[in-house]
């Protein structure tokens, strides 16, 4: 893929490709870069993966065995946060 297109020849190209071409090009130049997004991304993963299920527990699934019940809980409950 040759991504050393001219000016006038990308503003004849949709948008979505120069979008893919401007990051293509800015991440194959990257050295320290490329390590920092990897860095993100981990730590991405980590607080909403694994802390997602110590923090975030299931509470409907936990409490309620049908579907109905869930869902009058719900209800009662925002009823109830309104007045």
């Amino acid at each position: 893929m040759d991504t050393n297109i001219s000016t006038k020849e990308n503003g004849r190209k949709n948008i979505f490709t120069r979008i893919f071409l401007f990051y293509y090009e800015g991440f194959k130049g990257m050295t320290l870069g490329k390590t920092l997004w990897l860095i993100i991304i981990i730590k991405l993963a980590i607080m909403f993966g694994i802390l997602k299920i110590f923090f975030f527990p299931n509470f409907l699934n936990s409490q309620f065995d049908t579907e109905k019940e869930k869902s009058e809980y719900v209800g009662t409950q925002l009823i109830e946060k309104s007045k």
